[in-house]
């Protein structure tokens, strides 16, 4: 089956699901500072890591990701599974200058929002920025994990880079933009129907 009719086909059976999980989005857009930067959080903890285990941590850390010392977040990672405790730690703490997120980022172009992203914050690359800005609602970005990146591949739409430069990182996303286009979806919508193909789940 081509993967356009199966995106078609997922449309009739879980399209529910994955438009509650878009609800869930557009109401985090209209949060503020505090939960935008916690989603942020999130979102640096998903580098080399898993969606499952970072909304896990989000759940249980919450505004610790604002209070807790460095050593003290370092500690509760650790506790919670995360392989690489430390430097999440480290990039979460940095990340903190910026904890009025939102009112930094709402004044952007999105696009320009996820180059000073990338740019200013780190343990932020054009995945986990594009994950970050598709979360608080904006649905225009491709989030270029392994699963995304695996299923594009295995229907010939691209091959699996051995990095993803920036340049490499907006020619997939192009594709996958075209993608979306032909099943009549945002991105950020489409995301969400390819991951499930991958993993059975509708994460965020």
């Amino acid at each position: 089956m081509e993967l356009i009719e199966k995106v078609e086909e997922l449309k009739h059976r879980i399209s529910d699901v994955v438009d509650r999980r878009i609800a869930e989005f557009m109401e985090l857009h209209r949060k503020g500072n505090r939960e935008w930067f916690l989603e942020l959080c999130f979102c640096i903890l998903t580098a080399n890591s898993s969606a499952e285990l970072g909304i896990k941590i989000q759940n249980e850390i919450g505004e610790g990701f604002l209070t807790l010392s460095e050593e003290e977040l370092a500690a509760k990672l650790k506790l919670l599974g995360h392989r690489f405790y430390n430097v999440r730690a480290k990039y979460i703490v940095s990340a903190r200058k910026f904890e009025r997120i939102k009112e930094i980022v709402t004044i952007m172009d999105p696009f320009e929002a996820r180059e000073w992203l990338v740019d200013t914050i780190k343990g932020i690359g054009y995945k986990e920025a594009s994950h970050f800005l598709r979360n608080v609602g904006y649905l225009d970005f491709a989030i270029l994990d392994r699963h995304i990146l695996r299923i594009m591949s295995e229907y010939g739409l691209i091959e699996i880079p051995k990095s993803l430069s920036r340049k490499r990182y907006i020619e997939i996303e192009e594709v996958f933009k075209e993608l979306a286009r032909k099943v009549s979806l945002r991105p950020g919508e489409l995301d969400l129907y390819l991951w499930y193909m991958k993993t059975g789940k509708v994460l965020k």
